[in-house]
């Protein structure tokens, strides 16, 4: 028995008990409505989604090729349209996720307006967005539901039943919208008890996983900016710990943490990490200091110096009261945080690098998975990166590497569109559009991710739109960019009376209400010149 039938079953047995008080109530309509609502919380949703992570984790264990992808999302409405493209297309939300991109949160979502990527948004917005997303998730299966039952209705007055049962199936065998949210914390938001704090917000919310970065938290910095300073390793542990006791506490025992190191490009530290023998985690962090070797009489008013090997050595401190790291450092500090975070809790790895290169990823990920054999990447697909650039000098280095003839290529120009057509140019392309399968093989790339891809479609976007619109385009501009294509391409927008819930909410009328119901989707609802007949008579 289907559960769709059996909450049929189970309702009409109460009817029975509570006796003709209840004769409107429908025990069909009701089953109905439970499973467009299948989620109750957001902790189902954190425990349902968790599931799938550990699942697909298990999977790509197995066979590199079977990796997950997922496009940063700034509004519950903009990854409701992300997985109802999904579904069309694809025909599942299998390996198919949502990422939280706190990026975006500073950028677009903040009470004070546009802000940089440094941690000054308010942090309640993060667990709002995540209830937000799934909020919108939840209304987009309810609209397909409502759909698939407004069809079995129409089925079963015909008589079709053939038809009928095929929708019945459908209904059955209902693929969620709801999928798994990496959600980004940033560096925590404050000390251990803050990131606690806010994670558990998130994952009330319905966040089963949870990326978290160790730079410092009144410093934080865009990844891809300049002057990040990193925190000693112990301190970065404990904010790990924090976000497990999180989960744990809430019973989600299989939550994830992704652990992810600003190292590569952070050449600061905030203060030299405690180190009680030689070797240790903090003697280790300490080790890629720039230092000076000094003798007692080379000391000054204040300084700072570390003693090793029995000799004395005074790092390079800025008059920010930042210590330096040694330059060309970063790589091995990339692979010892990465350790250290995945033998202290964590689940996976983010590595932010300067450019998008399997060989130096690659590099990183072996010698981490020398100690970690199964350790896998959660891998920014970055839109800092100029990935025309960066992958067609790649491609003009391997050509050069080879002995080939490269005359006909300024590399510094490469993005020219001159070279569009060229073989470097289409080779690179095509090692774009490989990267995430061949990564995924080669360096450890369970997860890939575009962390603020729909921030740049919602400008393009609207750049089409405007130029036309306020031109000479005028109203053509509207109909042939978007409406047209919306009606040709199956976009479910193009009904937007319908997405927003018209038809859900005339469903339910007719459940409380019966033929007294004032229904929106009548013959004069202008919706209708988008019904199937009408498109087709024309």
């Amino acid at each position: 028995m289907t559960a769709y039938q059996k909450d049929i079953e189970d309702i009409e047995a109460l009817k029975q008990q509570v006796g003709s008080s209840w004769d409107a109530i429908n025990p069909e309509s009701v089953a109905r409505m439970r499973a467009q609502n299948r989620f109750k919380t957001g902790l189902e949703i954190a425990q349902y989604t968790a599931d799938i992570m550990r699942k697909d984790m298990g999977e790509y264990d197995a066979d590199s090729s079977v990796y997950t992808q997922s496009l940063g999302v700034w509004h519950g409405f903009i990854g409701q349209q992300k997985m109802i493209s999904i579904k069309k297309h694809l025909k599942t939300t299998n390996k198919r996720y949502l990422y939280l991109s706190g990026w975006m949160v500073a950028a677009l979502r903040s009470e004070f307006g546009p802000l940089p990527d440094q941690s000054m948004h308010e942090k309640t917005t993060v667990p709002a967005l995540v209830e937000e997303i799934y909020t919108f998730l939840r209304q987009a299966d309810a609209r397909e539901l409502d759909l698939l039952f407004t069809g079995l209705d129409n089925a079963r007055i015909v008589g079709d039943d053939a038809k009928a049962a095929a929708i019945q199936t459908q209904i059955d065998n209902f693929e969620t919208h709801v999928v798994p949210i990496i959600a980004d914390i940033d560096a925590g938001f404050g000390n251990p008890e803050a990131t606690y704090l806010l994670a558990k917000k998130m994952i009330e919310a319905g966040a089963c996983a949870i990326q978290i970065e160790n730079q410092v938290s009144d410093e934080k910095q865009c990844g891809h900016q300049d002057g990040k300073v990193t925190v000693p390793h112990e301190d970065f542990i404990a904010k790990l710990n924090a976000v497990r006791y999180a989960f744990l506490e809430l019973g989600i025992e299989n939550g994830i943490i992704v652990s992810r190191t600003d190292s590569l490009g952070a050449g600061l530290t905030q203060k030299l990490a405690v180190t009680y023998t030689p070797g240790d985690l903090g003697d280790q962090y300490n080790s890629f200091l720039d230092v000076d070797e000094i003798t007692e009489a080379d000391l000054g008013n204040g300084d700072v110096v570390i003693k090793r090997d029995g000799k004395l050595l005074r790092p390079k401190r800025l008059a920010s009261n930042l210590f330096q790291f040694r330059a060309g450092t970063g790589e091995a500090r990339c692979v010892l945080d990465s350790i250290t975070s995945l033998q202290n809790g964590a689940d996976l790895l983010w590595i932010e690098t300067e450019k998008p290169h399997i060989g130096q990823i690659a590099a990183m990920m072996n010698e981490v998975r020398k100690e970690i054999p199964n350790a896998k990447l959660v891998y920014n697909n970055s839109p800092s990166f100029n990935w025309t650039l960066n992958f067609r000098q790649q491609a003009y280095d391997a050509l050069l590497a080879e002995g080939k003839d490269v005359s006909a290529y300024d590399r510094a120009k490469l993005m020219s569109v001159d070279y569009d057509e060229t073989e470097l140019a289409l080779n690179a392309d095509e090692k774009i559009r490989t990267f995430q399968r061949d990564s995924s093989k080669e360096a450890g790339i369970f997860h890939h991710l575009i962390t603020l891809p729909t921030y740049h479609t919602a400008a393009l976007s609207t750049d089409d739109l405007a130029k036309g619109y306020f031109a000479d385009q005028g109203m053509l501009a509207y109909v042939k960019g978007v409406q047209r294509r919306e009606i040709r391409e199956g976009i479910a927008t193009v009904k937007h009376q319908n997405m927003s819930g018209s038809d859900l909410g005339d469903n339910h009328k007719e459940y409380f209400a019966g033929a007294a119901a004032l229904k929106a989707g009548g013959v004069n609802n202008t919706s209708n010149q988008f019904d199937e007949p009408a498109l087709s008579s024309h």
